[in-house]
């Protein structure tokens, strides 16, 4: 049996990076999987195309902007009305748009609040009705270490991911007597296509910083979200799991 067999998933941003290897997982897992895009309907075609042959599970692309309180809730409607239910929702859409906070604009601080955080709120708020009355579900919002401990240059990231931390724990709180979940997961330093643009010296420096001395991968996170969104976290809720390799001890 598989972990996620006949349940479904909703992945926010889930053509690229991380939130493919996400996809992948749970399908590969038994779950049926809808995933939101922002720009290339090209990408979401072939990543249905090749996860559905793959899996034999139902697999669909929605292109909607998450942080649009209105879209959301149009995005889950029309969720619910092609995959009858909602058991797990994985917050994953983000940006960044860094400098140093005495030349940050309006809109570079408030695009990545939007985008990273207010996303969160209006996807969960718009799952939240079928979670209730199912009784059942699991929501993982994907964080960062830089919400945890800061970074210099990326005051509206970090912002955005900390927010996302009270969050978390602010619904768990809220919605654990109607066994439903919610949990935060904190990456380190994942190799992506993002990061395979970055200058070698630079990745290599921040590789020899991390005690296991490599890199984490999306499929790293897709194994702990896969985790949180089974049964076999069954007794977690409110928590932040960093995985980082060590960078953050």
């Amino acid at each position: 049996m598989k972990l996620l067999q006949d349940k479904v998933v909703i992945v926010t941003g889930g053509t690229r990076g991380i939130g493919k290897g996400i996809v992948e997982k749970m399908a590969e897992q038994g779950a049926k999987v809808a995933f939101t895009f922002s720009s290339s309907e090209t990408k979401a075609r072939e990543l249905e195309a090749e996860i559905t042959g793959k899996y034999d599970t139902l697999v669909k692309g929605y292109k909607s902007d998450a942080a649009d309180f209105n879209a959301a809730n149009e995005l889950v409607e029309q969720i619910l009305s092609d995959f009858g239910t909602v058991n797990v929702l994985v917050n994953n859409a983000g940006i960044t748009k860094d400098n140093l906070l005495m030349r940050m604009s309006e809109d570079q601080w408030d695009d990545v609040i939007n985008v990273n955080l207010k996303s969160v709120f209006n996807m969960t708020k718009a799952c939240l009705r079928t979670f209730l009355k199912n009784r059942d579900g699991s929501i993982i919002n994907m964080s960062s270490v830089v919400g945890v401990g800061g970074n210099a240059g990326q005051a509206n990231y970090a912002a955005s991911k900390a927010g996302i931390l009270g969050f978390t724990k602010s619904v768990a709180k809220e919605l654990g007597s109607r066994n439903v979940r919610c949990n935060a997961i904190a990456p380190g330093f994942i190799a992506t296509e993002m990061t395979g643009q970055l200058d070698e010296d630079v990745v290599k420096g921040w590789v020899d910083g991390i005690p296991l001395k490599r890199s984490g991968t999306a499929e790293d996170v897709a194994n702990l979200t896969l985790f949180l969104a089974s049964d076999m976290s069954s007794y977690i809720t409110g928590q932040v799991i960093s995985l980082c390799g060590g960078m953050s001890i």
